[in-house]
């Protein structure tokens, strides 16, 4: 830690930057290189060796899908923000969350999942491509759904994207001694962490939140020693790599992030509470409104509500989708956590791999919106989501464009 100080706020803005002082720079370095000298091979084939094995630090990288300079920063720092002993980042959340899997499966071919999760998550968990046994579970089933081959518990709170919270410790608790992972993208370490509630390993898309702009794809996981070995060497037998620009603007994406958080997440408030007013407005999904927090986890097991809001509008597909033609200063997108905000139809777009009939269950129903809120003005918001809605109810019998139309 650059001091004895441990605050959010500092920490985002110092970590990783240790040496700064002594390399006598103010920003740190950009190491581009796909290869590294090899003066002495003695030394270069010790630090192959390590590498093999999953170790992060050695004295020659040796090639860039073994170890990169400007990655290690970026883990280095993301790790001090979850209070993990370390942090293995990745190509993209997806190639996070496929290691994980792979890597969990010398423990059992056994994975006990909590629905809701992203579209991409669970589309991964039931394709068969992987080698292993799924079974889904309610957040209060857990020790249930474990058996002896289990390796791996998976959840994500909140949730995408209803904005679902899940207890944590409880899930922790009911698993034992199987590790639990945590999808916390829609937290970030700012808002969320769920090592001090008893998790094993915390991912992120780095796409979202810890990069900010919408202009880089990457994935990270914190979590402890022995993990982040097993994960380095699938990294490096996967070549699902970090590239160094975008670990460079992730570590520069952190420095800012408490700042985005908190302002998103006061806009977000401001828009939950206007929307769940709203006579358009069949039902709000927020952790800040008392409906979207049942078990008071928000102040327990998070610092905010976060700035991701759910909502579903009375006229379902068509109006919904009529709504995204219609905003003007949000951008009709997937994606999420940029300085701009987002809108978003689940059930065509992100989560349209998922069964349909399990999307009705988990209330992902076509009627559903997911806004990312940014850091425009929140009136600007207000007026242009509140315009969009009107307008789109006005006109309800007009078909939407071909491509927003669903299945």
């Amino acid at each position: 830690m650059w001091s004895t100080v441990s605050n959010l706020e500092s920490d985002s803005v110092h970590a990783g930057r240790e040496d700064l002082r002594d390399l006598g720079v103010h920003v740190p370095p950009i190491d581009l290189s796909t290869t590294y000298p090899i003066h002495d091979l003695s030394l270069a084939t010790q630090s192959l060796d390590a590498l093999a094995e999953g170790d992060a630090d050695t004295a020659n990288p040796i090639y860039a899908r073994l170890s990169n300079p400007t990655v290690r920063r970026f883990e280095t720092a993301l790790a001090e923000l979850e209070g993990a002993a370390d942090a293995v980042a990745f190509s993209s959340g997806m190639a996070v969350l496929t290691a994980c899997l792979l890597a969990a499966r010398a423990d059992g071919g056994h994975v006990v999942a909590v629905r809701p999760l992203y579209g991409g998550t669970d589309h991964l968990l039931t394709s068969g491509l992987l080698p292993l046994d799924v079974t889904f579970a309610e957040a209060e089933g857990i020790a249930a759904a474990c058996r002896p081959d289990t390796s791996l518990v998976i959840l994500e709170t909140p949730a995408n994207p209803t904005l679902a919270l899940v207890d944590i410790e409880d899930v922790v608790r009911q698993a034992g001694s199987v590790p639990v992972l945590v999808d916390s993208t829609f937290a970030t370490p700012i808002l969320q962490r769920p090592l001090e509630h008893g998790a094993r390993l915390v991912v992120h898309s780095a796409t979202k939140f810890l990069g900010g702009h919408g202009d880089l794809m990457g994935g990270v996981v914190a979590t402890d020693e022995e993990w982040a070995h097993r994960l380095r060497k699938v990294r490096i037998l996967t070549g699902a790599v970090l590239y160094p620009l975008a670990g460079y603007l992730l570590h520069r994406g952190l420095q800012t992030l408490p700042v985005r958080v908190e302002r998103a997440q006061r806009s977000a408030q401001l828009l939950a509470r206007r929307l769940a007013d709203h006579p358009a407005v069949k039902g709000v999904l927020y952790p800040g409104l008392a409906a979207g927090d049942p078990q008071r986890l928000v102040g327990r097991q998070m610092k905010g509500p976060g700035s991701m809001i759910a909502f579903e509008v009375e006229g379902g597909y068509d109006v919904a989708a009529r709504i995204v033609t219609e905003v003007r200063m949000l951008t009709p997108a997937v994606s999420l956590g940029s300085v701009d905000s987002l809108i978003e139809h689940p059930a065509g777009l992100t989560h349209r791999t998922v069964d349909p009939e399990i999307r009705r269950q988990l209330g992902i129903t076509d009627g559903l919106l997911r806004i990312s809120v940014g850091l425009e003005a929140p009136e600007d918001l207000w007026s242009d989501l509140n315009g969009a809605i009107e307008r789109a109810r006005n006109r309800p019998n007009e078909a939407p464009p071909r491509h927003l139309r669903s299945a």
